[in-house]
């Protein structure tokens, strides 16, 4: 007999891995998509923010009756909302304008207190992440909390182990290369260095045109909710990716819709980019190939900004 979950946060991990059927490679090269969207927020984040927390408890960081903080773009903050809210933690989430109010409202629903950041005209900037993780130390100095840090958490890596585990598994072993964009590099290290323990394959990290830090452009603002902070984050290394893919903000977009229209797939802005750097790896990579890459959230997350892209679609003629 199937043992059922105890909590909703049994439902994290296990996700299916399937191919894109119509959104293809010329060269016929297959593109497995991970779907993310199948944990319970409909985010890949479900995966660290369980494994931040159960760390912290496991060495006494973190106990009952301590409140925890983070900054978040939002998916992150999500799914700390869920873990806290099952495990009983009080939460003060630190985020902004610049991020879609569908994640803002979905934090609140499940408990979380929030402090917003103004953005400067509703765009994500290094000056705005930088802004947002200073709040975030404040705020846990003031109260004595427990300050999750994403960007320097390296707790979060063994989940992204666990899923990189599930992708081998799920891929038979047959997979030349993964693509991955960069938020805070957490997912696309832990996954690189779980497969290139198995074999070795070749690792894509993509990031917004517009701050193509990563690959030594200037900083910019953008608009790919989760990705692009503006600066090299703590946990990149060069040495993880063999090569870096810019994607605009305005491709992303584009893609995103596309995978809703032609694969029934409704997707995030950093799916879409995810997807437009795997075809172009699949082209290098030639027609035997198998490229797998990541659903990061759902586009439920993002209605209100697509919504507005539809709108303003329709006026245009």
């Amino acid at each position: 007999m199937t043992q059922q979950p105890r909590t909703i946060l049994d439902r994290i991990g296990n996700t299916p891995l399937i191919p894109l059927r119509h959104i293809r490679p010329a060269n016929g090269a297959r593109i497995l998509l991970k779907l993310e969207t199948e944990n319970p927020t409909g985010s890949m984040k479900d995966r660290m923010a369980l494994a931040m927390i159960e760390a912290a408890e496991a060495d006494g960081r973190l106990k009952g009756g301590r409140s925890v903080v983070e900054y978040t773009g939002g998916s992150t903050g999500v799914s700390l909302s869920l873990v806290c809210a099952v495990k009983g933690y009080p939460l003060d989430i630190v985020t902004s304008d610049a991020f879609s109010k569908e994640k803002l409202d979905h934090m609140q629903l499940l408990g979380a207190t929030l402090h917003i950041v103004k953005s400067e005209s509703g765009r994500m900037t290094e000056k705005l992440t930088k802004d947002m993780i200073e709040e975030a130390r404040i705020i846990a100095e003031a109260k004595g909390s427990f300050w999750t840090d994403q960007m320097k958490n390296r707790d979060q890596l063994s989940a992204y182990h666990r899923m990189a585990d599930e992708i081998w598994q799920q891929s038979e072993g047959r997979i030349d290369g993964f693509v991955q964009s960069v938020g805070t590099a957490a997912s696309l290290r832990g996954i690189a260095e779980g497969l290139r323990q198995k074999r070795s394959i070749a690792i894509v990290a993509v990031e917004p045109a517009e701050s193509a830090v990563l690959s030594g452009g200037p900083s910019g603002a953008h608009k790919i909710d989760g990705i692009g902070a503006g600066y090299v984050v703590p946990l990149w290394d060069k040495g993880i990716a063999d090569g870096i893919e810019r994607v605009s903000t305005d491709e992303a977009m584009a893609m995103a819709f596309r995978l809703a229209r032609e694969e029934g797939l409704f997707a995030g802005t950093s799916t879409g980019a995810n997807v437009i750097a795997a075809l172009r790896l699949a082209e290098t990579l030639g027609p035997d190939a198998t490229i797998v890459t990541v659903m990061c959230d759902t586009g439920m997350k993002y209605l209100k900004i697509f919504g507005a892209k539809l709108g303003a679609e329709a006026a245009s003629g």
